[in-house]
């Protein structure tokens, strides 16, 4: 169900394209998936793929998917438990190439739940440098942190955090920002039916002034010279224009970038700035074309304003085979440090505590005094070193990036890659270890059919018969690890959790 408003004020926008518009609402929408290069690269999967696929233009691992009766579904193959690939919406892949993150940087993902967009982050960055996924709902991060897991990244921890107590504790500390805000979800109105029936004006306002919000921290933690792409799934100008331009008079360090605009997406309206309901857009309809870039209450002359917001995009359902999405890329003014010292913020973010000082002798982590299971296991069953900062809570042992700063009295739900359980003289490895290894990074793999019942049944919990060395094996589907095994008496015995176990 469309509001009426919300049909009023499009119409108001859109003239003589809103009868299109309304029509591809009506339209099925569409699916796709993006592929994981940690796990398989492009090439491989397309001529191992078993789906009908074609690329989604604006993301190069990204790839619509149609629904065959005579095809395996996406969702229900066991490529999808290997973190193979992530289903995603192709408009909610549009704004992260734009983000432009690269292997080493420092990077914050500020509203990142589920976790589509920090995947696509981690892959950009082929796990090198520090990714902070932050999500302030506890229930939504407890998703991201699963997705992070099985997408097999390594780099990346998971906060449970406010923006502004993030901001307090990291001030120009990240190269780069992604704030995909919270939003009146009006590009939903064709995936979800309950966007349409939460929808109100009241809450068009509500969602812009949160956005501002969140703008303002992200730009405290942004180092100069540093990226912020500001993202949302609604039309609304208020959401749009109007929370950039806001952001642009508030702070004068910051300028909208021009980037190379992908076919099918169109520019961002500087006349729209202030319509934020029907009353206002039609007043505006009655001022001048000249006149329409003060809308934008900015220091900045008329036609600076107009030229940058220009440079922001819109994705359009009746445009592009997509949903709604908004992406605006900005850029802090300065020079970024060419060098590794640190400035005066990022010593105040990463002062260390007395026992943080001791975790990171020697090899900036825990001694191996520490966790000598781990290390007996890793020695025995691993092919690869494993470099960062290892910190143990009670049983359980992480391996945090190099560069993660202090985080004590911040709310965090995954410290780092989860290593496993010191048990009394042994080692128990997790399943998040499995999903981030390949079958040559360890002494024993087995490689399971796809097409054939035994994954399967392993997804299922089941052991089956194995030969072999006992101990503990990477359990992988064509290749790509799905969790662990451990042989004894020619029989895997199954570790693949319970709680991820389906009826295949």
């Amino acid at each position: 169900m469309i509001p009426e408003k919300f049909k009023e004020r499009m119409k108001l926008l859109l003239g003589g394209e809103y009868e299109e518009f309304m029509a591809a609402l009506e339209q099925e929408r569409y699916q796709a998936l993006r592929v994981n290069p940690m796990k398989m690269d492009r090439e491989e999967f397309l001529q191992k793929a078993p789906f009908s696929l074609s690329p989604v233009p604006w993301e190069e691992n990204g790839f619509y998917y149609e629904k065959k009766e005579n095809l395996p579904q996406p969702g229900k193959h066991p490529w999808h438990e290997a973190g193979v690939y992530y289903i995603q919406e192709p408009s909610a892949m549009s704004a992260v190439p734009f983000l432009d993150a690269r292997p080493g940087e420092r990077i914050l993902d500020l509203c990142a739940a589920p976790g589509g967009k920090s995947t696509q982050i981690a892959a950009a960055m082929r796990g090198e440098g520090l990714l902070i996924c932050n999500e302030i709902h506890p229930a939504r991060a407890a998703i991201l942190s699963e997705n992070i897991e099985r997408m097999g990244v390594r780099n990346a921890l998971v906060l449970n955090e406010t923006p502004d107590r993030l901001a307090e504790r990291f001030p120009g500390f990240f190269d780069r920002i992604l704030a995909d805000a919270p939003c009146s979800g009006e590009g939903m109105f064709r995936k979800n039916e309950a966007a349409g029936e939460e929808w109100s004006p009241e809450n068009v306002q509500m969602c812009a002034g949160r956005q501002r919000e969140i703008l303002e921290y992200a730009c405290q933690m942004l180092r100069p010279g540093g990226r912020l792409c500001y993202s949302t799934c609604t039309f609304a100008p208020a959401e749009d224009e109007g929370s950039v331009c806001w952001l642009l008079k508030k702070h004068p360090d910051m300028h909208v970038l021009s980037v190379p605009m992908p076919e099918g997406f169109a520019p961002g309206h500087p006349e729209w700035a202030l319509m934020e309901n029907t009353e206002k857009m039609e007043a505006a309809e009655k001022t001048t074309e000249a006149a329409a870039p003060s809308f934008c209450p900015t220091s900045r002359t008329a036609s600076v304003s107009a030229f940058e917001l220009e440079h922001t995009m819109r994705l359009w359902p009746h445009r592009l085979r997509g949903e709604g999405h908004y992406v605006a890329v900005l850029e802090k003014a300065g020079a970024a440090s060419g060098s590794k010292e640190q400035t005066v913020a990022e010593q105040k973010a990463e002062k260390p505590s007395a026992k943080r000082t001791r975790r990171r002798d020697g090899e900036k982590g825990l001694g191996e005094k520490d966790y000598t299971e781990f290390a007996a296991f890793a020695r025995e069953n691993l092919r690869l070193q494993l470099s960062g900062i290892y910190l143990r809570f009670g049983e359980q042992l992480y391996l945090a990036p190099e560069e993660t700063p202090a985080l004590r009295g911040l709310k965090v739900l995954r410290p780092g890659l989860h290593l496993g359980t010191v048990k009394k003289n042994r080692f128990e490895p997790s399943h998040a270890l499995a999903l981030t290894l390949k079958p040559e990074d360890v002494v024993h793999a087995v490689s399971l059919d796809t097409e054939g019942r035994q994954v399967r049944d392993y997804l299922n919990g089941l052991t089956f018969p194995a030969e072999g060395e006992k101990g503990w094996y990477l359990i992988c589907a064509d290749g790509c690890s799905l969790g662990w095994g451990k042989l004894a008496g020619g029989i895997m015995k199954n570790h693949y959790p319970k709680g991820l176990r389906k009826n295949w």
